[in-house]
């Protein structure tokens, strides 16, 4: 329990009275239909013990789960944030729908639909936590990196001032480039990815071709707490069993998610 300033306040009846101020929130992002990285995340989340759990977005889009993953997120009583990939799978044509989406779509019912067109694109917590998938005004733009060709690098702190904009709020959370990081602005409020739970590693061919890798199969989140008024992040990194995840990309002609759920990298 955090004490404001570390300090009780004064004793009434000689019974001191605590200002309790601790706040713990669950982070995930990019689970991409892996319905076994989100079910061993969430057994993780369970036994950290937090007050809430926030989903920053592209939860279905892939060749894995995304029925049975929907289903899920829309029992779980989590918020979820749409991102591009939600927007992209309900406004793309079947002719600009890229495989990944494409096959979501296919799987989805109506209630499904539904519910990702019920999903906000950015969200503000009790006016303290600013969620949003890529930027606060770009579910597309990455918000920490920068691609580059071939890859990506870290974006400058200037970038990171131009792209973070008047929100003012002191955490924002984001995901999309599925690469788990916490950083602060010039201004001291954190900034925090929590990186993907369900695809380590993808390519992309806009705006560059490029990869983006973690170099490692587990599933990701994070937790922001707040004790006495200062926010902290903590990157959490989950083994599960990927190889039935693995098999199945491979079985709907997906070779290079197969190697992404299995190693963290690209194939070469």
């Amino acid at each position: 329990m955090g004490l404001l300033g570390g300090i009780p306040p004064a004793s009434d009846n000689g019974c001191l009275h605590y200002i309790v101020s601790t706040m713990r929130i669950a982070l995930i992002s990019d689970i991409h239909g892996n319905l076994p990285a989100l079910e061993a995340v969430a057994a993780d989340i369970r036994r950290q013990g937090v007050d809430r759990i926030v989903n920053l977005g592209d939860s279905l889009s892939g060749p894995l789960l995304p029925l049975e993953t929907a289903r899920y997120l829309m029992a779980s009583g989590w918020l979820s944030l749409a991102g591009n990939h939600e927007r992209q799978i309900l406004t793309h044509t079947a002719a600009q729908r890229g495989a990944s989406d494409a096959y979501a779509h296919a799987q989805l019912g109506e209630v499904e639909l539904d519910w990702l067109r019920s999903l906000p694109a950015t969200q503000l917590l009790d006016g303290d936590v600013f969620l949003c998938h890529g930027t606060p005004t770009s579910d597309l733009h990455y918000f920490f990196e920068n691609a580059v060709p071939g890859g990506i690098e870290p974006a400058t702190a200037d970038d990171i001032e131009a792209r973070l904009g008047h929100v003012t709020a002191a955490v924002v959370a984001c995901g999309h480039t599925h690469i788990p990081r916490a950083l602060r602005s010039r201004a001291g409020q954190l900034l925090c990815n929590p990186g993907s739970v369900g695809l380590a590693a993808y390519d992309d061919l806009e705006p560059v071709e490029h990869i983006v890798e973690n170099g490692s199969p587990d599933a990701r989140y994070a937790i922001i707490e707040r004790t006495a008024g200062s926010w902290s992040a903590a990157l959490h990194s989950v083994p599960y069993d990927f190889e039935p995840m693995a098999r199945l990309a491979e079985l709907r002609g997906r070779p290079e998610w197969a190697h992404a759920l299995r190693t963290g990298y690209m194939a070469v």
